[in-house]
Order: structure tokens, then C-alpha cells, then sequence
């Protein structure tokens, strides 16, 4: 692994990093009880699930923060289309004597928490077990909230009124829900969020022990193709062999999407092999646990395959099930594809890439339909804005190793909007995750060291903002 060299700043007394330090190792146990608190509220934002659970989540978060010294809080929501968005916690410090104002985004809501009998504990009971915390949650992210509350406290009791940087925390309600009112929620309390900095504490760290800045994220975009060669369906012992059936036709119409060496074959496609971290072979087999004997996909650095170039992913079929299925030759069947781009590529052409490359290869003259879904911005860091430095500095401080400026192939699609609403900010993009996190799935989980180095860097980071340019 290598990574780029952290800023060489000094640890002066201006920021007080030792008495940080004893303040967050201090008040740790009490942050991780609220954090098991905060699990225990299965607050999810879709349809099929009480929205009282959301609500009272909303207001345990808003509770934390007026606990933590923020007198001005509020529980806000906005309409989509007449439908009421998740409840979101904005609370704001006033920046004083010219300092700068950072914004803390996190979100409150969490994703179902799936079969339970792939738990090996109940999902929103939070136990600890060898140095991590299980749960839903956990990681993704109410640790993100206790993280921007833990550092607030250590400032606050570290320097008290002395602290000159202004904080406004907005803690979002529906993320997991794809965000559907994140855009209108920005333009309606605009002036509201506005900040110099923001702080989005979604994302992870290289790996236990060793943090990183996610300096670049990966867009998308999705959709659905169908193939369809029938008007209704028939029997197969009947009329099978001059005609393909549609989940056939399909699957040869989704294997036109890769060439042999597992490389994204679609024309028009932005892709580069210029990730700087280097990332072992062995390792990222055992992180994504792929199996003894799958050869691994794509061409270039596993890095670059993961970061700077795009990757396209079946997430849906509908076909008859096997428990349902009869000898009648399907006359349709339908994919959900997932493409992931590389930073640098516009959305729209990728859209339309896509829908050219179905097009040109329907299969025996089938008809396609091609139906675009989302679509998100990849996003990339400036690493030389002095933001992003302080940033890497802090981490260096808390952790004691090295950050890694890594990429995310994820995709964290409403940092488009925070681009595009508050273009003179400088985004930065933290988290609390490591690769055996889990996020999303079951025994999701955090390490509770790597916690606590979060919290201390996030107080440094708050800290010399306010020393240097208050």
C-alpha cells in the first residue's frame, strides 16, 4: 500500500491536541452508550416501515446536540410532491472574530435490517464483541452522528467560549431512502446551510488502523432493458428451437456489456488507470470475500478498477422464479443494470451510451426497450485546498500512521447538490467504516477504535480551522 504524505504541520498548543486527546478518551464510554441508544431506534425511511420509528430518531439526535451545548436546533422537513420528506436535524453555532463555518452531514435513518437469521445478534440491540460494535447502524452511520457529537463536546470542553469556528450539523432523514428531497431540503434552507467547509461523515477508512480522506467518488446511473420476442407466451415443446425465449435473448444481450477480460465494454465511456494507492491483490480478495478460484475482472490496478474506471452491475432480473417456472418459452424478461462512473463523465452521456450500445445489439432482432432510472455526478477532492490538508493532518495526528488519499467506487450521488448549491465550499469526505463494516448487510459493525480516532480527528480538524483563520 502506499499512499500520499500527509500535510506537515505542527501539533502547537493552538489547538490543544493533548487536552483534546484526554477529552475524547474521556468522555468515549458515554458516546458509545448514546451510540447504542441511537441503534436501538430502527428509524427507516421507506414506505412499508412506521414512520414514528423515524420521527423518534429525529428526536434522540436533536436531543444529543442540545446535550452537547447548541442551543439552536430543528427538527426540518420538506414535501416531495405532496409527500412528506424524512425529518432532518439542522443545528447551528455561529462562527465569531472571522472564522470559518463548517457543516456536519451525517444521517439518523438506516436500511431494513434484512433476514434476521443472518444476524448473530438482533440487529438494533448494539453489542460489542472483540473491540467492535454490531448492529444497524452502527457504522452507517449514527456512528457519523456520534462522531460530529463527540468532537463538538471535546471543543467545547477543551475551549470552551474560546472556540471561534462555527458549526451548523445537519443530520439527514432519508439518505438510504436515495435522498428523494435532499435537493428542495438544500434550496429552501439555503441560506440556512450555507458553510465554508463541509464535513460528510458517510464514507470509510482504508482499513483498521489506517485512515483515509475519500478524495473521489464514482457516479451512476441506472435503468432497465427488456427484451421481448413474443406477444404472449407459448409452449416450448410446441414452438421451441426457431424461437429463443427472452431470458435467453437477454442474457446474451447482457453479456455484450463486458469483453473477455471483464473490462466495461461501452463505447463512449470515460476510464482512467491512474489511481495512486496501491491495492494487494490478496487483499481486496479477502474485503469483498470473493471466492478461491474467480478470476477477478477488468484490466489495470485494482485500484484504478475500483475508483477510475466504470463498472457496470446486474442488480435486478424478473424472469419467472424456478419454484414457478412451466415449459412455455418466456415471451419477455427485464434487467436492472447499475453503472458506476469513472470522475470526469458526464451522467448524460453515459445514459446515453448505454441505451446506443442496447440498442445496436439486440439479439435475433428482438425488441428492446431501454428505460433510464437516476442518474448522480462522480465528485473529486481538491487535496491542495488547505481544507483538505488540515483534514489530512488531523487524521495523521489521531490515527499516528499515514492517511490514504482514497477513491470510493461508490457513489454518494447528493454531492452533486452541495457542489452545485454551495460552490465556494470545500467538501470533505470522512467516515468511520472500514472494509468488514458491513454496511447494508447483516452484522453490520464498527470498530471502536478506529470510532474514537474519528472523533479526536474531527475536534483537531475543528480546532486548527478555527486557530488558523479565526
Amino acid at each position: 500500500m502506499t499512499s500520499n504524505p500527509a500535510p506537515e504541520h505542527d501539533s502547537s498548543p493552538d489547538v490543544h491536541e493533548d487536552s483534546l486527546r484526554a477529552s475524547v478518551a474521556a468522555d468515549f464510554p458515554r458516546t458509545v452508550e448514546q451510540l447504542k441508544s441511537l441503534v436501538s431506534i430502527p428509524g427507516i425511511a421507506w414506505d412499508s416501515f412506521d414512520p414514528e420509528h423515524l420521527n423518534r430518531s429525529a428526536a434522540a439526535v436533536a436531543d444529543l446536540v442540545r446535550e452537547a451545548g447548541i442551543e439552536d436546533v430543528q427538527v426540518l422537513r420538506v414535501d416531495n410532491n405532496g409527500t412528506p420528506g424524512g425529518p432532518a436535524v439542522v443545528a447551528r453555532r455561529p462562527a465569531r472574530d472571522g472564522a470559518p463555518t463548517v457543516l456536519l452531514y451525517a444521517h439518523h435513518d438506516v436500511q431494513p435490517p434484512g433476514d434476521p437469521d443472518l444476524w448473530e445478534s438482533d440487529p438494533f440491540t448494539a453489542q460489542e464483541r472483540n473491540g467492535r460494535l454490531y448492529g444497524r447502524g452502527a457504522a452507517d452511520d449514527k456512528a457519523g452522528i456520534m462522531a460530529h457529537i463527540g468532537a463538538l463536546r471535546a471543543l467545547t470542553d477543551v475551549l470552551g467560549e474560546d472556540s471561534p469556528v462555527g458549526v451548523t450539523l445537519f443530520i439527514e432523514g432519508e439518505e438510504e431512502a436515495g435522498s428523494p428531497t435532499f435537493r428542495t431540503f438544500l434550496e429552501t434552507y439555503q441560506d440556512l446551510l450555507r458553510a465554508d467547509v463541509i464535513v460528510v461523515a458517510d464514507s470509510g477508512n482504508w482499513k483498521v488502523g489506517v485512515p483515509a480522506l475519500t478524495t473521489s467518488l464514482r457516479g451512476l446511473v441506472d435503468g432497465t432493458v427488456e427484451v421481448q420476442v413474443l406477444d404472449h407466451a407459448v409452449h416450448s415443446g410446441m414452438f421451441g428451437g426457431p424461437v429463443l425465449d427472452a431470458p435467453t435473448l437477454l442474457a446474451r444481450l447482457i453479456a455484450t456489456f463486458h469483453n473477455d477480460a471483464g473490462d466495461v465494454a461501452i463505447e463512449g465511456l470515460v476510464s482512467g488507470d491512474d489511481a495512486a494507492v496501491e491495492y494487494p491483490e490478496a487483499d481486496f480478495r479477502a474485503d469483498s470475500s470473493v471466492l478461491e478460484g474467480v478470476r477477478l475482472a477488468g484490466t489495470g490496478s485494482i485500484a484504478s478498477r475500483l475508483w477510475t474506471k466504470p463498472a457496470l452491475s446486474i442488480i435486478g432480473i424478473d424472469v419467472p422464479t424456478v419454484a414457478m417456472s412451466s415449459n412455455t418459452i418466456q415471451p419477455k424478461a427485464r434487467a436492472k443494470f447499475s453503472l458506476r462512473l469513472a470522475p470526469g463523465q458526464s451522467p448524460e452521456a453515459a445514459m446515453e451510451a448505454i441505451e446506443a450500445h442496447v440498442q445496436a445489439n439486440a439479439p435475433f432482432g428482438a425488441k428492446v426497450t431501454f428505460t433510464p432510472g437516476e442518474q448522480g455526478n462522480a465528485f473529486a477532492t481538491d487535496t491542495s485546498a488547505s481544507a483538505a490538508r488540515t483534514a489530512l493532518w488531523a487524521l495523521e495526528r489521531a490515527w499516528g500512521v499515514e492517511p490514504v488519499e482514497s477513491g470510493m467506487g461508490g457513489s454518494i450521488p447528493f454531492i452533486a447538490d452541495l457542489v452545485d448549491l454551495f460552490p465556494e465550499a470545500q467538501i470533505l469526505i470522512t467516515g468511520v467504516e472500514d472494509p468488514d463494516s458491513r454496511a447494508h448487510s447483516a452484522n453490520e459493525s464498527l470498530d471502536l477504535n478506529d470510532f474514537r480516532n474519528a472523533i479526536l480527528a474531527e475536534a483537531l480538524l475543528l480546532a486548527r480551522l478555527g486557530a488558523r483563520q479565526g
